[in-house]
């Protein structure tokens, strides 16, 4: 059973390795680490995507992260998108290839890439939110898309009643001819997101409004 772990370490040598070591004890078989971000504070913030024995409880890598000093986990639940962490590099690759569906890509690999559960790109159409595109799992557009049309940078949004359980992000962009459009993603009860990972949203998504045909 695939389980996707972000912990909080002290970013210094050998903290990373103690971490995996601890983890391993504990039963899991750790397929990718990640590093999402180096904090100022001294602290690093790690993404593990790793397998459990169905004997073994997720709560046994929450102790055992917790047993070393300066560890901290942030958030851990079943990962369902594969035994793959999808780098940044594979997907601007997917989106570029086919630069008159760029927006279009962007919206499938953005899940994968940033761990959320679902995407959508939105447009204005008669001063409205209309759908660009948006992955299987994105819900229907609710009256808070009206703001988001309004978003200048990459920023957590404020909650939707409707999905009160959903943490939100976004990030505006223009396609080749101009269009500004919108960028949202969803994650179902957390993390929350990292300064880090919206200002990687902002230049992917970016980029693919600067290929799109």
């Amino acid at each position: 059973m695939a389980y996707l772990l972000r912990v909080e370490l002290p970013d210094v040598p050998g903290s990373l390795g103690a971490m995996a070591s601890a983890l391993g004890g504990a039963g899991a078989d750790i397929e990718a680490i990640e590093i999402v971000e180096h904090r100022s504070d001294g602290k690093a913030v790690d993404d593990v995507l790793l397998e459990l024995p169905p004997q073994v409880m997720a709560d046994a890598l929450i102790t055992a992260c917790h047993e070393l000093e300066g560890v901290r986990v942030h958030w851990i639940s079943r990962y369902n998108a594969g035994a793959n962490l999808s780098m940044d590099l594979e997907a601007v690759e997917a989106f570029t290839a086919e630069p008159e569906h760029a927006i279009e890509r962007l919206v499938e690999v953005v899940p994968a890439t940033f761990r959320t559960d679902w995407a959508m790109a939105l447009h204005r159409v008669d001063g409205e939110p209309a759908v660009l595109s948006a992955s299987p799992s994105a819900p229907k557009l609710v009256p808070d898309a009206a703001s988001w049309l309004a978003i200048r940078s990459s920023r957590a949004l404020d909650s939707v009643e409707a999905w009160s359980s959903t943490l939100l992000a976004g990030t505006q962009a223009k396609d080749r001819s101009g269009q500004v459009f919108v960028v949202v993603v969803g994650r179902h009860g957390g993390p929350e997101f990292l300064a880090s990972e919206l200002a990687r949203l902002g230049h992917m998504v970016s980029l693919a409004g600067s290929v799109q045909a």
